[in-house]
């Protein structure tokens, strides 16, 4: 059975925290304590979590952490789009994509723009999702080095 779910970090009990750390690290293999402690230095209580399900297994994970960020002085809040992983034995079945119109939906419903990094191979699957591309020029993270990497939005006029 398929379920998809959304959780906040606050209602994630942690063998379900250890499950996500283990998928993250079929893709990025720095170890599941290294993933923990990752995720415990990085990830917020408010921070969104959503899960896709076959059966009791997690097979793909997307977080869309809440962050500000400012335009002439006035504080604002967006979704920052971290992480989208599927199993890599269920990929190139649509489960990308029905993953994505979760996140979107999510997003929607939040009333935020959404905000994510990618590869430029990447760009091609957002944009069939309605993500738009931005040009580097518009946008500044000081907290991460992109410089090879593309900015896209969603939900910018909700």
């Amino acid at each position: 059975m398929i379920k998809l779910n959304s959780k906040t970090t606050v209602k994630l009990n942690k063998k379900k925290i250890y499950k996500i750390c283990k998928l993250k690290n079929i893709e990025w293999k720095y170890g599941i304590n290294s993933q923990i402690e990752w995720f415990k230095k990085n990830i917020k209580f408010k921070d969104i979590h959503n899960l896709f399900w076959i059966n009791d297994n997690l097979c793909g994970y997307t977080c869309l952490r809440k962050r500000t960020y400012y335009t002439k002085n006035k504080k604002n809040y967006y979704l920052l789009f971290d992480t989208l992983i599927i199993d890599k034995f269920l990929r190139g079945k649509g489960n990308g994509s029905l993953i994505m119109n979760f996140n979107n939906y999510i997003i929607k419903k939040s009333k935020l723009l959404s905000f994510l990094v990618c590869k430029k191979d990447s760009i091609s699957f957002y944009k069939k999702h309605g993500w738009i591309k931005i040009n580097k020029k518009n946008f500044l993270l000081k907290d991460y080095n992109y410089h090879s990497q593309y900015g896209m939005i969603f939900n910018e006029k909700f």
